[in-house]
């Protein structure tokens, strides 16, 4: 990877960043999902990585104001905690 390659992921990475709450809340409108789907969706459709670290604390953010809410999926061999918009959340989404 040369350096301008290397400087335009860097600009991708820190855009990502700033808008990533509402990335989470569009993929969210669409349908539920856990967290690994919320990471392999934005890797997929973006590009770019970003980890449980940053995921998973961003989306218990989104929960404590109450854009998103998580249930316990219990049906598979590993539970999952799904998360699914609110009304609020698509309230945020229809201002930007």
């Amino acid at each position: 990877m040369n350096k301008m390659e290397r400087q335009l992921r860097e600009v991708q990475n820190k855009l990502m960043r700033g808008l990533l709450d509402l990335v989470i809340l569009q993929f969210l409108k669409s349908h539920p999902m856990h967290g690994y789907q919320i990471i392999s969706s934005i890797r997929k459709n973006f590009g770019v990585y970003f980890g449980p670290s940053t995921i998973y604390p961003l989306l218990s953010l989104l929960e404590e104001k109450g854009y998103v809410e998580s249930n316990w999926d219990l049906t598979n061999q590993r539970p999952r905690k799904v998360y699914t918009l609110t009304g609020e959340g698509e309230g945020l989404l229809s201002c930007t």
